[in-house]
């Protein structure tokens, strides 16, 4: 009885250990990016995940990709990270314009999503801004744990700057 008690012990103890190895993302608003984007010495990049609620590639993207180890402490370390619901009612300002909700079919859709996604409203998509607020790039569809790497690192470690995609890419 005290062995099988031990067993068990260790087995959530080791289970624990794996799962302590998953590091959450610590998502935050649009308006937050902005700020801090505005205010710290050394501001990062913006990533911005564009989703909708409905959306069951978007949640895959969320499990397997964005909770992965690597990818979330590069994407933490290098970016500030928003979740950009395209459905989603509130205003948002950007580059000196106010964003609204567009009632459209039988849900709708946001205007910064559509113009961040460049009118290709499809999900899910995430969008690479520069340290000003700049467009870097929208990369449309779910991406496994290795692509996305390597699209993340082109945009967070200014590879962008001096290769273009298909060199950098080898392609």
């Amino acid at each position: 009885m005290r062995a099988t008690f031990t067993q068990i012990s260790l087995f959530f103890l080791l289970l624990m250990g794996f799962q302590s190895h998953a590091q959450d993302i610590k998502w935050i608003s649009w308006d937050e990016a902005v700020q801090l984007s505005q205010t710290d010495a050394k501001p990062k990049k913006i990533f911005i995940d564009v989703y909708t609620d409905w959306c069951g590639w978007c949640k895959k993207m969320d499990k397997d990709t964005f909770q992965h180890p690597e990818v979330s402490k590069y994407m933490q370390d290098n970016f500030y990270m928003v979740k950009l619901d395209a459905e989603g009612k509130d205003p948002i300002e950007y580059q000196g314009k106010t964003f609204k909700f567009v009632p459209s079919g039988r849900k709708g859709y946001h205007e910064l999503a559509a113009a961040l996604l460049q009118g290709k409203l499809s999900y899910p998509t995430v969008v690479f801004l520069d340290e000003q607020r700049n467009m870097l790039s929208p990369v449309p569809g779910y991406q496994k744990v290795e692509p996305f790497m390597q699209i993340a690192r082109y945009f967070g470690d200014n590879i962008y700057k001096d290769k273009d995609w298909q060199t950098y890419a080898g392609k």
